[in-house]
């Protein structure tokens, strides 16, 4: 059965309902009345006959301060049952609500006066310290198996911070004033060094590559993911924010405006029906020998520029739109060699008709992205023509470009690998190793499960903890990428080559290469049990019938945006690769890409599409002949770029490449800025060279003493004999 359309809307992140609920792991249920009766026995010991929304500002103002006070006693439980108070109160003191949204909005106030007096400076100083509590690290490696309860203080402190950091920073339309300078402020200070002399984002880093290097097994990884996710998008800025980053810097440096937001385009996409499977096209040839289909007539495709043929892999409805949009890989994104710019060509004016007006003609509708060419691409197909017809080639002319850079930002390359080690160890198809990293320690109790229903419950609890890790991670690679390339593209390259040479690649492939389409419409969750709908209302008696149901949604929105992140990374670590290409080819990720085109969704299908586009050159006659629904399809979706033959497999691009001397050129060329930008002991030949003339003429020179004497043979030499092709020159600019 062909699978229905899902309406998805791709973005930052889901609703924040939803994002509040993936916090907390099911097994962690009851640990809310905990708070609450922990809150309660302090509030009730300092306040007579009201609640804490019976109070004024000013008194809950005081009221926290004195929990701030009591924060830093030595008495460790006594330090856990104030934080569990202070975590009650940024969970919206859940018991005087009558509403989830009456919750959200108490949790949204609580959390800017929390913030206001200072609870994250303090929160941020227990963290540092339970990080280095070598007694709790040692304890728990020995430990043969560890549960919940090793991880709690750090469990406590990571849910109030990522509540902190989530509604601070959401935008609401009904904000303070007050509050959208303090979101700013706090923005401001997670970038800054908060610890250490490191920003908080440097921390939680270091807490991922502890965990993964066998150090703190007891770390709660998904809260330190999700929180991770969450600070790096707010301070570094989502994909509205990275849109307006590169339109105001092509405008920077005089390059043209962006002709449309790639992220909208896509959303006005329409899902194509998937190409069919071997059995349906078994069972259409048998359909046909039978007698039961008529033979359509025979006809020649001259062009598909011409005819507007029903494609079949084009969807029934007839409302197409015009569309003039850029892909997601568009705009500036701190690329460094002009030729590699992109040029936006329009889409030239319809052809005049060639038959008489009595005779209607078809021509095809507007394609939804405007064609792009690289200048590379036309620099190259000029030196071709005139080597070709006038026998001349160019000079190379050496040009040095010097660009103002920002800050490079930190914690990379060691947390790469640690972040790879936790997508393998969450992936679906991934099979439990004794070597592996446990990434269960914060969802497993500390009693396992007796009864059938205890056991549904925890793995239905386990495969959700995995499907929260990959969307963090996928997430948070994703938006570093896309920053490093926006701010210097050897930033990007940098990090890009060392993904592919830990193995991102296979690592994506072997996540797709399962049931994607079970993956997608998972029932991974249990709604009378999400925050915080399961604090506001009565709680109904839990049944393996209603476990197995599952909840009502078409889709998994956490698991579609998961696949569409990967494909996203995918996509940026091979895309102008020839190498990366043919291990797309190597791996035989063709058919593991075609299955995934049976989720029909444009935003997932366009990123497939554009993967196999990339490869058909490589993958022979025969593939593209068999599998011409796909190429019609990614002739509709994908951008067309000059000169790209990628239907035919004739340019110089498909012939054999030396691919280790490709990624080994780009290494050198990275070492070398590198070495340019951050080694202390610059070299002279890594100086950036000053292209302004008047800047240049007006330095004083020191010349030897005998320069004068001969200063006429040099100029001969150098200047006079040397023949210089002006015309050439002329034109090249």
């Amino acid at each position: 059965m062909e699978s229905p359309n899902l309406e998805f809307e791709y973005g930052d992140t889901d609703t924040p309902t939803a994002e509040l609920s993936e916090l907390y792991s099911y097994t962690e249920e009851p640990e809310f009345g905990l708070n609450r009766d922990y809150f309660e026995e302090d509030f009730k010991g300092h306040v007579n006959d009201r609640r804490w929304r019976e109070l004024g500002v000013e008194e809950q103002r005081a009221y926290i301060m004195r929990l701030l006070d009591a924060l830093e006693v030595t008495d460790r439980d006594k330090r856990l049952k104030v934080a569990r108070a202070i975590l009650y109160l940024a969970q919206g003191v859940f018991d005087e609500c009558d509403t989830e949204m009456d919750t959200l909005h108490c949790s949204r106030h609580n959390i800017f006066l929390l913030y206001e007096m200072g609870v994250f400076t303090a929160l941020l100083e227990l963290l540092s310290m339970e990080i280095e509590n070598n007694q709790a690290c040692s304890s728990a490696v020995r430990k043969p198996a560890i549960s919940l309860a090793d991880s709690t203080e750090l469990r406590v402190l990571l849910s109030i911070m990522y509540l902190m950091v989530e509604a601070i920073r959401v935008e609401m339309e009904d904000d303070k004033p007050e509050w959208k300078s303090s979101r700013e402020t706090f923005k401001t200070e997670l970038a800054s060094p908060l610890c250490n002399g490191e920003p908080f984002a440097l921390l939680l880093f270091t807490m991922v590559t502890k965990f993964c290097s066998m150090n703190a097994p007891h770390f709660p990884m998904k809260k330190v993911l999700l929180l991770l996710w969450k600070t790096v998008l707010f301070t570094l800025g989502g994909f509205e924010e990275l849109q307006q980053m590169k339109v105001a810097a092509r405008e920077r440096i005089s390059l043209p405006p962006l002709p449309e937001d790639s992220i909208k385009v896509v959303r006005s996409m329409r899902a194509a029906s998937p190409p069919a499977s071997a059995m349906e096209l078994i069972e259409q040839q048998q359909q046909q020998k039978r007698g039961r289909r008529s033979r359509r007539p025979l006809v020649k495709q001259d062009s598909l520029d011409t005819y507007n043929e029903r494609d079949p892999f084009k969807n029934d409805d007839s409302r197409d739109e015009e569309e003039d949009a850029d892909d997601a890989d568009n705009g500036l994104e701190g690329e460094v060699d002009p030729l590699d710019r992109d040029v936006i060509i329009q889409p030239p004016p319809p052809p005049a008709p060639l038959r008489p007006p009595t005779e209607r003609v078809c021509f095809p509708k507007g394609l939804p992205w405007a064609p792009k060419v690289r200048e590379k691409d036309i620099e190259h197909f000029l030196e071709t023509s005139r080597n070709k017809f006038i026998d001349m080639l160019l000079g190379e002319c050496g040009i040095y470009y010097f660009m103002p850079w920002a800050v490079w930002k930190p914690c990379v390359l060691v947390f790469q690998i640690a972040l790879l080690k936790l997508l393998l160890a969450a992936a679906p198809t991934s099979k439990a190793k004794t070597d592996s990293i446990n990434i269960l320690a914060d969802v497993l109790p500390e009693e396992m499960p007796v009864t059938v229903l205890q056991s549904m419950k925890l793995g239905i609890d386990v495969n959700r903890h995995k499907e929260i890790i990959v969307k963090a991670i996928s997430a948070l690679l994703l938006l570093l990428l896309k920053h490093f390339k926006l701010n210097h593209i050897y930033q990007f390259e940098y990090v890009s080559q060392h993904l592919v040479f830990a193995n991102c690649i296979p690592l994506i492939l072997k996540f797709f290469n399962q049931n994607i389409m079970s993956y997608i419409s998972s029932k991974n969750s249990i709604c009378v049990l999400d925050f915080p709908h399961c604090v506001v209302h009565e709680m109904p008696e839990l049944t393996a019938e209603s476990l197995e149901a599952g909840d009502s949604n078409q889709f998994c929105w956490r698991n579609l945006f998961s696949c569409i992140n990967l494909l996203r990374i995918l996509n940026k670590l091979t895309k102008w690769k020839h190498s990366r290409t043919m291990m797309l080819v190597v791996f035989k990720s063709a058919p593991i890409l075609k299955r995934a085109l049976k989720v029909k969704q444009a935003m997932m299908q366009l990123y497939v599409l554009k993967l196999l586009k990339i490869q058909t050159k490589y993958l022979g006659r025969q593939w593209r002949k068999s599998n011409m629904k796909t190429m019609s399809a990614i002739y509709q979706k994908v951008r067309h770029r000059l000169n790209d033959d990628w239907a035919y497999g004739n340019d110089i691009d498909a012939r054999p490449w030396d691919f280790q001397a490709e990624e080994c050129a780009l290494r050198e060329s990275i070492e070398k800025f590198n070495a340019r930008r951050y080694d202390k002991n610059q070299n002279s030949e890594f100086v950036p060279v000053d292209n302004c003339l008047q800047s240049v003429l007006g330095q004083r020179v020191d010349l030897p003493e005998d320069f004068h004497y001969s200063y006429e043979m040099w100029l001969e030499r150098e200047v006079f004999s040397q023949p210089i092709q002006w015309e050439g020159l002329l034109q090249a600019q």
